[in-house]
């Protein structure tokens, strides 16, 4: 049958693999209505019904609902105009599908009580522009009345998450755990005095040159010592505790002596946070960055080598 040829309802089954049933309800409700009736009154459709019903099961798989096929059927709406608001719709869905499984991934994983799930949960459903008020707040905190130099407005840049439109469930599960950590008031407490211990050097200098920090001195000459298998209570680490206080004496523009000493050993010891190296391991993962290298394999020789050397 083709050409002018009308089908009954079997026979527009077997051409397109859907049920009778299906057919003569897609005919009740006006989707794919009938081009005539047999002399015994059985209803017949044309070869456009066979189309409109290939049309219709693809729109269905889809997850369209009838209201919406019957509207673009009836050119009521444009294919593509609805194609492209289900597709938004779809990925709502797919990033609230990837923030639940993220979150109940992060509870097995984590053994979280009742009341961490929520907080997850709730931290894992902000809004970006939520989400950059929170770390915001986080930021205004540890540089608050220090970003006066653009030195410090680079590091909130450098230290401000941006989380994908479309996150793995790792930079989401990244995202929650930066964000609970943002909000423990002691971990804003030991960077807010990195912070101020780091202004308060660069106050010092007349320049306005960008040097490194203390943390990164060490770890920029800690590496041979390390590697060489030398005990930080040893005379073989004189040399290295000894160019590296001076060097921190030249950043910071003070003297090299028993005050420094004193001084850098208490903003390394700050800085030897486990969780301010967690900060930035989870915001390489939101990011995309490359993961630091960890810092503390360095710190963790050349503190206890510093605090040797340190009169009582």
């Amino acid at each position: 049958m083709d050409g002018d040829a009308l089908y009954s309802i079997g026979e527009l089954a077997r051409r397109t693999g859907l049920t009778v049933k299906a057919i003569r309800f897609y005919s009740d409700r006006g989707i794919v209505p009938p081009t005539g009736r047999s002399p015994a009154g059985y209803r017949r459709y044309g070869i456009e019904a066979v189309a409109r019903l290939d049309l219709v099961r693809t729109l269905r798989d889809l997850g369209l609902d009838l209201t919406t096929i019957r509207k673009v059927l009836d050119r009521e709406s444009s294919l593509p105009d609805v194609a492209a608001a289900h597709a938004e719709a779809l990925a709502v869905q797919i990033r609230t599908l990837r923030l639940r499984r993220a979150v109940l991934t992060a509870v097995a994983r984590r053994g979280s009580t009742p009341e961490e799930m929520e907080l997850m949960h709730k931290l894992a459903k902000l809004s970006e522009d939520e989400r950059r008020r929170l770390i915001g707040d986080f930021l205004d905190a540890v540089f608050g009345g220090l970003d006066g130099d653009a030195g410090f407005v680079g590091i909130m840049r450098s230290m401000t998450p941006e989380l994908p439109d479309n996150p793995e469930a790792e930079q989401v599960e990244a995202w929650v755990e930066l964000a609970e950590l943002s909000q423990d008031p002691n971990f804003r407490a030991s960077m807010r005095r990195m912070a101020e211990q780091h202004a308060a050097d660069r106050a010092r200098r007349a320049d306005t040159v960008v040097r490194p920090d203390a943390a990164a001195v060490v770890r920029d000459r800690v590496g041979p010592a390390l590697a060489a298998g030398i005990d930080p209570a040893s005379p073989e680490a004189d040399p290295v505790v000894g160019a590296i206080t001076a060097r921190y004496a030249h950043i910071s523009g003070r003297p090299d002596d028993v005050d420094l000493r004193r001084r850098l050993l208490m903003l390394l010891e700050t800085a030897n946070d486990p969780r301010r190296e967690r900060y930035l391991q989870l915001l390489s993962i939101i990011n995309g960055w490359t993961a630091p290298d960890s810092l503390a394999p360095a710190l963790d020789w050349f503190i206890p080598a510093l605090r040797a050397r340190i009169p009582a």
